[in-house]
C-alpha cells in the first residue's frame, strides 16, 4: 500500500525539551489515522513538522515521498493544516472567507464563488452563508475552518484537534466531514485526546506520550494488547466500592480500574472469550455471596481509555509536560 506519510526517527528539540523524540509513522494513502495522546505529547508538534512548519532536528520524514526540509515546496502542494484554533477572519462572511481564498490559490471570480458555494452547503452552512464568522457556533466555525482548508483538494489534510470544545453534536458533524473527506481520497492524519474520535474514526491509531510512540496499530490490535475483555460494573451503594475492587483483584487476578463514577468499578481479563465469561461469572458469585449489590454489568473488549491507561499510567486527559 502507498504511504501518504512516513516518518524515521523524527526528532524535534526545544532548548533542553525533546517534544518530539525519534517518532517513527507509516500512514497509508486514503485513510484516517489517528496520533492519540494527551496535551503536550507532542502531537502538534509533529503535525507542524510535517506540514514544513517547523525543522526537525533529527530523522526524516517524508510526504508522498518528498522529503520535508529538502522538498518542502513539493510537500506543502500537497498538504493542507486545520489547527485547533480557526485561521479565518472573524470580520468576514462564511461566504466572503472562501471566496478570497479561493482567489487566492487562482480561481477566477465566478470559479471562486461556485466553489465556496458547494463547500458552504456540503458543510451545512449555506444559511449562514452571509453572516459573519463572529457570529458562527464553535461547530459553524470548525466546518468553515475545515471547509477553508479543502478550497483546493489536497492529498494529505492534517487536523490538529478539530473538536477540541465542541459539544457532542458540533463533534459529530466534524466527524462526518472527516468520513467524507476520506471517502474522496484524500488521506486525513488525526490529532486527538479524545480517545471515542479516534476510535470511530482511525483506521489505524498511534498513541504518543512523552514525544515518543508507545504503541501503534488498528484500534483492535490495541485493545487486545491489553486484555480480552473488561468487566464492568455498577454499583448500587458508593461505600461498596472498595469491598468490590478486592474482590475483583482476588477473583480476576486483574489491575482494577475506578472510574470518575464513583459507582464504575472496571477490571482488565486476559485469556480467551470463554476463559473471561467463566471469570466475570465467578466474580458476580463472590460480589453476591459478600453482599455488593450489582446493579449493571457487562463484558466487553476494553476501551481505548483503558488500553491508553495500561500503557501510561494516566489517562489521556492529564496535562503532561511538552
Amino acid at each position: 500500500m502507498e504511504l501518504a506519510i512516513e516518518t524515521s526517527a523524527l526528532v524535534k528539540v526545544f532548548g533542553t525539551t525533546r517534544a518530539v523524540d525519534g517518532i517513527d509513522l507509516a500512514v497509508p494513502a486514503g485513510t484516517v489515522y489517528g496520533v492519540l495522546g494527551p496535551n503536550g505529547a507532542g502531537k502538534t508538534t509533529a503535525v507542524r513538522v510535517l506540514a514544513t512548519l517547523a525543522r526537525p532536528d533529527g530523522g526524516e520524514a517524508r510526504v508522498f515521498g518528498h522529503d520535508v526540509v529538502r522538498e518542502a515546496d513539493a510537500v506543502r502542494a500537497r498538504v493542507s493544516l486545520t489547527g485547533q484554533y480557526a485561521s479565518i477572519d472573524e470580520d468576514l462572511t462564511g461566504m466572503e472567507n472562501l471566496v478570497l481564498l479561493a482567489r487566492l490559490l487562482g480561481h477566477r471570480k465566478a470559479g471562486a464563488r461556485e466553489r465556496a458555494a458547494r463547500l458552504l452547503d456540503a458543510f451545512g452552512l449555506s444559511d449562514a452563508a452571509g453572516r459573519q464568522v463572529k457570529q458562527y457556533s464553535g461547530g459553524m466555525r470548525r466546518r468553515i475552518d475545515i471547509a477553508a482548508s479543502i478550497i483546493r483538494t489536497p492529498d494529505v489534510v492534517f487536523l490538529d484537534e478539530p473538536t477540541t470544545g465542541l459539544d457532542p453534536r458540533s463533534r459529530n458533524q466534524v466527524w462526518e466531514i472527516v468520513r467524507i473527506i476520506v471517502a474522496q481520497g484524500t488521506t486525513v492524519l488525526l490529532t486527538t485526546q479524545y480517545l471515542d474520535e479516534a476510535d470511530h474514526l482511525a483506521s489505524r491509531i498511534a498513541v504518543i506520550d512523552h514525544g515518543k510512540v508507545i504503541a501503534e496499530g488498528t484500534p483492535g490490535e490495541l485493545k487486545s494488547s491489553v486484555g480480552s475483555g473488561s468487566v464492568h460494573l455498577r454499583l448500587r451503594d458508593t461505600a461498596q466500592r472498595p469491598a468490590a475492587e478486592r474482590i475483583l483483584a482476588r477473583t480476576l487476578g486483574a489491575a482494577v480500574q475506578s472510574g470518575a463514577d464513583p459507582l464504575t468499578v472496571t477490571a482488565r481479563i486476559s485469556g480467551s472469550d470463554l476463559v473471561a465469561a467463566e471469570q466475570a461469572s465467578r466474580a458476580l458469585a463472590e460480589l453476591a455471596h459478600a453482599g455488593v449489590t450489582v446493579d449493571d454489568f457487562s463484558l466487553g473488549q476494553p476501551s481505548l481509555d483503558e488500553v491508553f491507561l495500561a500503557l501510561t499510567d494516566h489517562p489521556a486527559t492529564e496535562e503532561v509536560p511538552a
